[in-house]
Order: C-alpha cells, then sequence, then structure tokens
C-alpha cells in the first residue's frame, strides 16, 4: 500500500513539474510544482510568445509575501487557473529580490497606469513583444466584491487581443512612450537651492504626520526609516525641533508597537492598521538594517534608553534567526503552518498557564499578560494577540516572562526563511551595524568586519561582483547598481573602524566599476545588462540606490582629495535637484545627500593614534556628515574638500568648530 501512494506521489510531483524546477531562488522554487507551465525570466519564453503569438503574463513576487502566497494556493495551484494560463499564455514568474530593476521597472508602469504605488504579487500582462497593456497586483481566482478575479480577467485580455489586436499594440506603445517620458521634464532642470529645502521637507512630512498615533500617512502604514533618519539630521544641522519631534515620537511609537515584535525583538516589515498594532508579520534585513540606523541616529541625540534597547534586541534577533556564516539570510515570512501570524501571536488562557506554571503567581501572570496588552478578546484572527505596549510600567522578571512566552511560541512551527545572501541588503545591514556601534554596542563594529570579509569571499569572486548567493553553491548573478552603491558605502565604513587601506582602496575600485558599468549618456542604470531600468532618485522600498552611489562618490573624493570626482557626483546629484525642490519628502535619503554636498562632508585628522584613543570623544560630533582619515600631523585638522578650516591640538576645539556648521 505505501509503495502505491509513493508511486502516486511521484507521479503528480512528475506532471505538476515545470522550467522553475532547476533554479536556485527559494521563491521560484515554491512554484516549480504548480500545474501552471512556468518559465523564468528569459529568451525561451519570450521567443515562444512571438513564435506562437501568444500574450505574456508575468507574476512578480518574493519567497516572504503573504499575498503571494494567497494567489498562489488560489489560482497558480487551480487546475482550472492553470488550463487558461497554459493555452493562451506563456507564463513567466520572477523573483523580485533576484531580479530588483525587473521588478522596479514593471512597478513604475503599475503605478503609471493605475495613479498608485504597486506591490506584491505584481501581475503584468504583455503582447508578445513585452509591450505592458495590462497591469494588476493580487488578484482572486473568481470575481468577487465586485471586481473582476483572475479567469475572467485573462479570458477577457484573450478576447481584446484576438478582436481588437492593433487597439492592443497602441495603447501598449502608449504607455511605453509615457514611461519613457516620465521624469523627462525636471531633468536637467537648472534650480538654485538652499537650506530651506530642509524647513521644506518637515514641512512637507509634517503634512501627513499621523498627530495621534504618530508616524507618516494611514494605514497600511510604513516606517518610512529614511525619512526619519533624515529629519534627525535636519534637526542636527538646523535646530528644527519639530523633525526631532516627529522623528523621535514615531520611533518610540513603533517601537511600543505591534510592529516591533515584543518577545523576540526585530521589526515586521509594515502595519496594516494606522496605530501599530497588527502587522504583516514578515521580517526583512532591509527594514531592520534602516531601522537600526535610524534608532541609532535618535539615541545619539536623545539618550533616551528604549532606543538603545531595540537596537540591541533587532541585532540580537537578527543574528540568531538569519545569521549564516558570517552572512544574513534576505528575509522571513508571515505565515506558519500556512497561516498568517500563527507563529507570532498569543492566546490569553494558553499564555496565562504558562507563566503560572513557569513560576509566576496568577496576579503577577496577568501583570505581565497586561503590559504586553494580551487580553482574552485578542486583536487578531481566532481571539489571538500580536502583542504591543499599552503604556504599563515593566514588571519585575520581565525577561523571564519572556523566555517563557518565547517557548510558548516555540511549540508551533517557525516561519520559512529565505535563504538567498543578497549583497545589497547585507551591506546595507553592515553600515547600520557600523553606525550603531558608534552608541549602543562598539563589538558591533568587529561582528559587522567579520561579516564583511565573508561576503567579501563569497561574493566578489575573481574582481567581479555578485548580486546573491545561496550557501554552498556558486553565485551566478552579477551584481547590480544597489549592490555596489550599498556595499561601497559599508567599506568605507569598515574603514572608518580602523583605516584599513584595502576597505577604502576596494571602495574607490567598486565605484570606478559602477561608473564604467552604470552610468550611461548622463544617466544612471539599475544593472547593465540587457534589460534596461533606469536608477531612481527617490526611495522605494528603501533608500535609492542612486542617492547612496551619488553619497559614495563624494566621500571617496575627499578622503582621496579628488576633485574631479567630487564635481563628477555634484553634476550627477544636479540632474535631480529640480525634483528635490519640487517635492522634497519623496527622496529623503536624496536630501540627505544634498544636505551633505550644501554643507560638504567633513574629514577630521590627525594621527592614527591620535584618532584611535579618542573615538569616544570624536563619537560626540553633532555635525552628521563627518569623516575621520589619519595623516603625518599630531595636530587635529577639520578639512572640507576644497581646504581645510579649522586646526588645533586641542580635539574639542576643533570639534567645537565642525559643530557651527550649517
Amino acid at each position: 500500500m505505501f509503495k502505491i501512494l509513493l508511486l502516486g506521489l511521484l507521479i503528480i510531483t512528475q506532471t505538476h513539474a515545470n522550467k522553475l524546477l532547476n533554479e536556485d531562488s527559494p521563491y521560484l522554487l515554491q512554484h516549480a510544482h504548480n500545474p501552471v507551465n512556468w518559465y523564468p525570466w528569459g529568451e525561451e519564453a519570450f521567443v515562444k510568445a512571438k513564435k506562437e503569438d501568444k500574450l505574456i503574463f508575468l507574476s512578480i513576487g518574493y519567497s516572504t509575501c503573504h499575498w503571494c502566497h494567497v494567489m498562489e494556493k488560489e489560482s497558480f495551484e487551480n487546475e482550472s487557473v492553470a488550463k487558461i494560463l497554459n493555452k493562451d499564455y506563456v507564463s513567466i514568474k520572477v523573483d523580485r529580490e533576484e531580479y530588483p530593476h525587473i521588478d522596479r521597472h514593471y512597478q513604475d508602469i503599475y503605478a503609471l497606469m493605475n495613479k498608485r504605488s504597486g506591490g506584491w504579487p505584481l501581475t503584468i500582462v504583455m503582447t508578445p513583444q513585452q509591450q505592458t497593456f495590462f497591469s494588476a497586483t493580487y488578484l482572486p481566482a473568481e470575481n468577487s466584491y465586485g471586481r473582476g478575479g483572475l479567469k475572467s480577467t485573462l479570458k477577457m485580455l484573450t478576447g481584446v487581443y484576438s478582436t481588437k489586436k492593433d487597439e492592443v499594440l497602441k495603447s501598449a506603445n502608449s504607455i511605453e512612450s509615457a514611461l519613457k517620458r516620465r521624469g523627462s521634464a525636471t531633468k536637467n532642470v537648472k534650480v538654485s537651492l538652499n537650506i530651506s529645502i530642509a524647513n521644506k521637507f518637515v514641512a512637507n512630512i509634517a503634512s501627513g504626520f499621523d498627530l495621534k498615533n504618530k508616524g507618516i500617512g494611514s494605514s497600511p502604514k510604513f516606517p518610512h526609516a529614511t525619512s526619519l533618519d533624515t529629519l534627525l539630521d535636519v534637526y542636527k544641522i538646523t535646530g528644527n525641533q519639530n523633525a526631532k519631534k516627529m522623528a523621535t515620537e514615531t520611533l518610540m511609537a513603533m517601537s511600543n508597537g505591534g510592529i516591533y515584535d515584543q518577545i523576540e525583538g526585530g521589526f515586521y516589515r509594515y502595519s496594516v492598521d494606522e496605530m501599530w498594532m497588527i502587522p504583516h508579520f514578515e521580517k526583512m534585513l532591509y527594514t531592520n538594517a534602516e531601522l537600526i540606523e535610524a534608532y541609532a541616529n535618535a539615541y545619539s541625540v536623545t539618550k533616551e534608553s528604549r532606543f538603545k534597547t531595540v537596537i540591541k534586541e533587532t541585532v540580537q534577533n537578527i543574528n540568531e534567526r538569519f545569521l549564516k556564516e558570517d552572512m544574513y539570510y534576505s528575509a522571513s515570512d508571515a505565515d506558519s503552518d500556512g497561516e498568517e501570524g500563527k507563529y507570532f501571536v498569543f492566546d490569553y488562557q494558553k499564555s496565562l498557564e504558562d507563566l503560572t506554571k513557569g513560576g509566576f503567581s496568577n496576579g503577577d501572570a496577568k501583570e505581565i499578560l497586561d503590559y504586553f496588552s494580551i487580553y482574552k478578546s485578542g486583536n487578531f484572527e481566532y481571539q489571538q494577540t500580536n502583542p504591543y505596549l499599552g503604556g504599563m510600567d515593566a514588571p519585575k522578571e520581565l525577561e523571564k516572562a519572556k523566555v517563557i512566552l518565547r517557548a510558548n511560541r516555540e511549540k508551533k512551527n517557525y516561519v520559512f526563511i529565505d535563504y538567498k545572501i543578497q549583497t545589497s541588503w547585507n551591506a546595507m545591514y553592515l553600515t547600520a551595524l557600523f553606525k550603531s556601534a558608534k552608541y549602543v554596542d562598539k563589538s558591533y563594529s568587529k561582528q559587522a568586519l567579520k561579516s564583511l570579509d565573508s561576503l567579501l569571499k563569497n561574493l566578489y569572486v575573481d574582481g567581479e561582483l555578485y548580486h546573491q548567493v545561496i550557501v554552498g553553491k556558486k553565485p551566478k548573478i552579477r551584481a547590480y547598481l544597489e549592490d555596489y552603491a550599498f556595499l561601497i558605502s559599508a567599506l568605507i565604513d569598515a574603514y572608518q573602524v580602523d583605516f584599513d587601506e584595502k576597505y577604502l582602496t576596494l571602495a574607490k575600485l567598486l565605484s570606478d566599476t559602477s561608473v564604467m558599468k552604470f552610468y550611461k549618456n548622463e544617466i544612471w542604470y539599475m544593472s547593465d545588462d540587457t534589460f534596461e531600468a533606469k536608477a531612481e532618485f527617490y526611495d522605494a522600498s528603501y533608500r535609492s540606490a542612486m542617492a547612496v552611489m551619488i553619497e559614495n562618490l563624494f566621500k571617496i573624493a575627499i578622503l582621496s582629495d579628488n576633485h574631479k570626482l567630487h564635481a563628477f557626483a555634484k553634476e550627477s546629484l544636479a540632474t535631480h535637484l529640480a525634483a528635490l525642490k519640487a517635492l522634497p519628502n519623496q527622496y529623503p535619503y536624496g536630501l540627505k545627500i544634498y544636505l551633505q554636498s550644501l554643507l560638504s562632508n567633513v574629514v577630521i585628522k590627525s594621527t592614527k593614534e591620535n584618532l584611535q584613543k579618542n573615538r569616544a570623544l570624536l563619537d560626540t560630533v553633532k555635525y552628521p556628515y563627518t569623516l575621520l582619515q589619519p595623516s603625518n600631523d599630531s595636530n587635529y585638522l577639520a578639512c572640507k574638500i576644497d581646504a581645510c578650516f579649522a586646526i588645533d591640538k586641542e580635539l574639542e576645539v576643533v570639534i567645537d568648530k565642525i559643530n557651527l556648521l550649517n
């Protein structure tokens, strides 16, 4: 009997195996046994579409995306949906983390067509010539709530294509032309900006600020880490109290809310409600990287102990769940055993029993549950609770209680972890460690250096940088602009730790390579392959790679006394100043770079011994755009790109002059 069942399973598996079976991407492998005849992105699929004159169905997602799982279960595992796709379409699956430039291109098309930002899963239908004429995000299999389902949409689109092909092609051409024109109105327009743009940025943020619950916008509410970080820079430079207030109040609200894992540490991707109570439970490496930086910046300003605790707990959680061979996995899922949030939420009665069994009195156990807002009624499905802090004082033996509540969780299966190692997100996380090492824990620098060396060993191979790798396999996909940008940034930070020239030398080499690969006809591109996707100056899911690259060029220029490189960085920035002037809140990292350009990075120079022994004092500099570099002069110098403006035997005197810059 067992042999018969096994044979049946093998037949089913073989029947439903598709072209994704030999891919490395965890996301594509999740779909390798769908009844849909999926193809990976590539010529085989495009040739087939043209040869058979079939529409292309493109689905973009990632392995830890909750709604991607929902659409797979409802539609891509559905035999009747698969029958339509297999008959009338060539179906392509793309992992947005594997091909970020392809995802960005089609997200921009979605935004253009729908007048709002997209997301995942992203659904695109194209002509056989790869011209888009339909876009959507999640679609249910069947029509529901007055909304067209995938089945009816697919049939409608094939009908339109077969009967009104000329109109479809005309529409697709107009979309393509509109995308090419987008942004051209402001590009290369000469504008004059000054420090007042910082206050306009604060005013723009304030106009959409949630005064009651804190944070930017309403539900779904995202952390907007780069906006918060830039607000803190603006406060340091201009003294704008509202900038500080909005940033620190939001960071405090998130740290107390359900978007923060109150039991294990670490941030989920976003909150579905405006009160920060219920998140989508994915944990992304990049989300936590950017938030660690923002909390470190806030701690440097406020010395608020809660911010320091959040950093330490988040680093501990990322180390425990994501660290592998001194590198970091990319993300963890929201779903456990097919249920969103199942691992993370709590049942009141079971939690009370576990706490009392763990040695707490009934009264103390109830106080702990009150502290975490774990109530009988719950705040999630099936009267379960996602913990958040309601403002009570911390109970006694809080850490002991958290150990028990974590053990309660661990009776359930942990969520899926995407085991890709990505250069860009790893480098972003290492930058966060380097920056938080200044204020929170000096050991983070040692940890970051170790991870950086491992990242270079595994993803910088024979002089070629790669985008990602599966541990134990060889990397295949060559690096994108974001990989170069974030890695160079981390290398500059590594050089600041102990002034090891190998890091600065490699940063210079990679920056030269970046310009050669990605900068063409005064435009930065996301990749140097055949798929042309322009890099964007605005921040999307995370900070703009182009903005980070321009920042790198400014820093390398001043560390190398390279005036030509500094001029090139200014030129690259200047092409985006009109857009920045119009809507600064859409370009938070771009504003940070503009402020660096306007006010100048400052290099503090002295002997290596002097710089090392005065680390604690150097970390108190309020001016946010400072670098360190050893020299042969035993005095302390503060220098901009064109001249040194302060020199003294006493470091305090030089720091005072730096802090006057604005």
